[in-house]
This record gives structure tokens, C-alpha cells and sequence, in this order.
């Protein structure tokens, strides 16, 4: 099955752009540039808040907005793979704590790009209601 196609260009220097088939994205040492790990940790979150959605809709569950929050470490040896990475999810107004804790977990475990990471760095998921 293919995810998808997107296209980068770069100027001589680590300023491009990446073109997806729904915007463009600045990288690298520009204004609003962004790096290399700012955009796996987007990745992630948005993979992870996604299928968390699905999960949440499937389960009639609500809650009024939600904040991810995902930070790293990478390993001292080359290539300095992720090492720990950790994920928080903020849920404002929940409409059920416990079932939407067990969608948060659900959503971790069929994330694609979850599963991906979670093979070369551990990850923890914290859940936080408001």
C-alpha cells in the first residue's frame, strides 16, 4: 500500500521546502524553518491523535479539545537514533476519563508511525485530564 508522495528542494545549504499533496512545509535554517526531529515529533503526534480520534469516535466518546505535547532524547553513538521519547496528551472537558485513556492507549498501539519509532526508542504516554 502506498502512504504517499512528497517532493523537497533545496538551495545549496540546508534551506528547502517540502511540498505534500495538501501545503508546503519550510526546512531547515530559515525563517520558520523546521527540523529534521520537529517533524518526525509532528509525525508522531498527529499519527497518534488521529487514530486517538477514530478510536474516541468509535467509542462515542467527546471531550472538547485536546494538546499533545511530544519531546526526545537520542543516543550518544553514531547514528544517534531516538533513545526515549514522550508523549502528552491534554483532554479538556472528557466526556468518560477511563474509556478515553483506554482510546489514548489504543491509539498508541495502531499508529503507524508509533509502531515505526517505538522500534528504536522507547516511548511513554501520559494522559492528562481538564
Amino acid at each position: 500500500m502506498k502512504a504517499d508522495t512528497i517532493n523537497m528542494t533545496f538551495e545549496n545549504g540546508f534551506v528547502g521546502e517540502m511540498e505534500t499533496p495538501k501545503g508546503t512545509v519550510k526546512i531547515g535554517s530559515q525563517e520558520q524553518g523546521v527540523a529534521p526531529y520537529h517533524m518526525l515529533f509532528g509525525a508522531l503526534g498527529s499519527c497518534f491523535y488521529a487514530t486517538f480520534l477514530s478510536v474516541s469516535d468509535k467509542m462515542r466518546l467527546t471531550f472538547d479539545k485536546a494538546e499533545i505535547e511530544v519531546s526526545g532524547t537520542k543516543r550518544d553513538q553514531s547514528p544517534a537514533t531516538l533513545e526515549q521519547v514522550n508523549m502528552t496528551l491534554v483532554v479538556y472537558n472528557p466526556s468518560n476519563e477511563e474509556k478515553l485513556r483506554k482510546a489514548a492507549q489504543l491509539g498508541a498501539r495502531h499508529c503507524s508511525i508509533h509502531e515505526t519509532v517505538s522500534k528504536v526508542a522507547n516511548i511513554d504516554l501520559e494522559v492528562i485530564f481538564k
